[in-house]
């Protein structure tokens, strides 16, 4: 199973974050109770869905403990917006508007791709 469907199936039992962050936890070297620790927060986004999607901001968790950088975190959430239609968590949900841009398990899906893409 690749890691976009390891963290689809992992969020399951957990948020968002902690389903990206878990995808990764064989790379990053960090046991699975501090990956769900370090995620446990963004569950709805962050601010509980004012801010950035907690799939996308996984992500960046990932990008930052591998070493990545500014651009390719700027890449990175490019890739995600332009996968799912937004980067706010309550955007994406429909939240004011009624239509839901992405689902969240596509928006695991999306986060880990994008990843993927730009590491």
């Amino acid at each position: 199973m690749d890691r976009a469907e390891t963290a689809v199936q992992r969020k399951r039992s957990c948020n968002c974050c902690q389903a990206v962050l878990l995808a990764y936890a064989d790379k990053l070297g960090m046991e699975e109770a501090q990956l769900l620790k370090l995620g446990a927060a963004f569950g709805a986004g962050m601010g509980g869905m004012q801010g950035t999607c907690g799939a996308l901001v996984g992500a960046e968790m990932v990008l930052g403990l591998l070493g990545g950088s500014m651009a390719k975190a700027r890449a990175l959430h490019q890739d995600f917006t332009q996968r799912c239609g937004a980067s706010l968590c309550k955007d994406l949900k429909g939240i004011g508007t009624g239509k839901v841009l992405c689902p969240c398990d596509e928006c695991v899906r999306n986060a880990v791709l994008a990843l993927e893409a730009g590491i």
